[in-house]
């Protein structure tokens, strides 16, 4: 992945854990849970991390609708994205997961089929699995091809908070979600 250079981060506690955000001069570039999968561990920890801007509007804006989104409050986001950093390919994938509706799900070989890339179901799924911005490019929505859950790199724990939340998944087991509206802190805001 490739971000831009003027890319700034903030940290969020939401109800289903910690996140880091990012954004770049364009638009949102990141939502990652902390420790997830194919995060930018050197840009958001390491020597080369990315400066952090708590009071960051649209950061902000971002940690602001995802803990509405995660209480039930909102039922989408209104955000500008900067998905540039993927390839053309991933950002065609990212791009079509933004067309899967809230409580809606396909399969990796129905994105595919969508696409026009019926044997990429592979490419498909890897580039799924870099979606740079959890939840608000719902990677979650995305099955195996038997509706069982698969690899969500926020862990399918979370994967099935989020499906259960949007009425897509029968709830199986106590919910990761707070049953009552909860607050989101960005690290510096009061």
């Amino acid at each position: 992945m490739q971000y831009h250079p003027h890319t700034v981060q903030a940290r969020a506690d939401t109800a289903l854990g910690p996140v880091r955000l990012a954004a770049s001069p364009t638009g949102l570039c990141g939502i990652w849970f902390e420790g997830q999968r194919h995060e930018p561990s050197q840009q958001l920890y390491g020597s080369a991390a990315w400066a952090e801007a708590d009071g960051h509007p649209l950061l902000q804006a971002a940690a602001s609708q995802l803990q509405q989104y995660l209480c039930g409050e909102r039922d989408g986001f209104d955000l500008p994205l900067d998905l540039s950093g993927g390839t053309p390919f991933q950002q065609a994938v990212w791009q079509a997961l933004l067309a899967i509706g809230r409580g809606a799900t396909r399969s990796y070989g129905e994105l595919s089929q969508h696409l026009g890339r019926p044997r990429a179901v592979r490419a498909v799924g890897a580039a799924v699995g870099r979606n740079p911005l959890s939840v608000v490019v719902p990677c979650h929505r995305v099955l195996g091809a038997d509706g069982s859950l698969t690899g969500y790199a926020g862990g399918l724990d979370r994967k099935a908070a989020l499906l259960t939340l949007e009425n897509a998944l029968a709830p199986a087991q106590p919910s990761l979600l707070p049953h009552t509206p909860g607050q989101t802190t960005v690290k510096g805001m009061s």
